[in-house]
């Protein structure tokens, strides 16, 4: 049995991700991932990000041993070899079964931890009532515990009983920039044999995003080939470093055309929230900050999001923001729209306090929240 947090409050029904495209992989009523979206205007009714899970069935527990990481050099990127970067990922990347009252399936994940730790995204386990992990070279899957799931930021902890594996190796994210050479590997299609591998360069970084739970910031986008089942799989350097974790690819409600606009989770982003899943894991509790407002994009193209109502003694109210208010910054960090407010108070918690820049009348002024805890509704 696992324990929810309360949901976010949910976005209007114009701005939704649509998964009826997903394939059908296999004849057995497998299905692959994906999270497909469409970035446009949304209303939210409260400022709270992610939903957060732990098991309690009984536990592997988590690992002790440190995430892998890159540091960073001056040397100029070398010229990308994608077998070489396939090489050195394969032993490390695992596809995901997900077994489902109505079916099965698929997804990607990454090793993170010899002793078992397995990384890979929120939406492709958190419907299971068990899951399983088939590495490359294996012929059998393996059972795996769910350990934790942070929804908001679409992570998922998992772990297996073995030993001895090969986990991967995460960049330095000072070193991840816009037109680098990237790879990305997964089990695209859920197709049988190894994973696929696709190439392209870093497109973009930085985005925000909506989700089902909420709003993704901090994405790499790419237009390297990410399908059905790559969700959770690796976004790569030259290095054969993981990058990001391919979560979203963008398709649109319309007929406008959406090639090759993939995103994944920064390492920035993925480093911490392994830290918190592993935390919530051990039984380490965790509660989302609360602002009170709901915000929407500006109507006339500018930047920033726009305050509309004002919760009665709540955060924002008793910081002094108002109804009209343009949000441009929080705690530093630009705010473009309403997708990159939510994404600021996603990760905080209740007495965690946040500077806010808001333009009022042409007037720039620095407003300071205190959060709480969400009131019961």
């Amino acid at each position: 049995m696992t324990d929810h947090f309360p949901p976010p409050v949910p976005p209007d029904s114009s701005l939704v991700f649509h998964d009826d495209d997903v394939l059908a992989a296999k004849a057995t009523r497998r299905k692959t991932f994906v999270v497909l979206g469409v970035v446009c205007s949304l209303v939210v009714g409260g400022l709270v990000g992610s939903q957060f899970a732990s098991s309690d069935s009984p536990s592997l527990g988590t690992s002790t041993q440190p995430i892998t990481t890159a540091v960073r050099t001056d040397d100029d990127e070398p010229a990308i070899d994608v077998a070489a970067v396939l090489e050195t990922i394969t032993p490390s990347v695992v596809t995901i079964i997900s077994n489902l009252d109505d079916g099965q399936a698929t997804g990607t994940g990454v090793v993170i931890s010899s002793d078992g730790e397995i990384l890979t995204n929120a939406h492709v386990v958190e419907s299971a009532e068990s899951v399983s992990v088939m590495f490359v070279d294996s012929l059998n899957p393996v059972s795996a515990q769910v350990l934790a799931i942070d929804m908001g930021n679409d992570l998922a902890l998992l772990r297996v009983d073995l030993s001895g594996l090969l986990p991967v190796v995460f960049a330095d994210v000072t070193s991840i920039d816009i037109g680098d050479d990237v790879v990305a590997v997964g089990f695209a299609l859920n197709l049988d044999g190894g994973p696929t591998v696709t190439r392209g360069i870093v497109s973009a970084l930085n985005r925000t995003i909506t989700s089902g739970d909420g709003a993704l910031d901090g994405l790499i986008q790419t237009d390297t080939a990410i399908s059905s089942g790559n969700s959770g799989g690796p976004l790569l350097n030259t290095s054969g470093q993981v990058i990001g974790i391919n979560t979203a690819v963008f398709k649109s409600s319309t007929d406008v055309a959406a090639n090759n606009v993939g995103f994944s989770i920064s390492v920035s982003e993925v480093l911490p929230v392994i830290a918190a899943l592993r935390s919530l894991a051990n039984g380490a509790t965790r509660t989302e900050g609360y602002l009170g407002v709901t915000v929407l994009n500006r109507d006339d193209g500018g930047r920033g999001a726009v305050i509309g109502d004002v919760s009665p003694d709540s955060p924002a109210d008793l910081a002094g923001m108002i109804a009209g208010d343009i949000v441009i910054e929080a705690d530093g960090s630009p705010v473009d729209g309403q997708l990159a407010l939510v994404a600021a108070i996603r990760d905080r918690s209740p007495g965690d306090t946040i500077a806010v820049d808001v333009l009022r009348n042409d007037k720039r002024m620095t407003l300071s929240a205190t959060l709480t805890e969400r009131p019961v509704q």
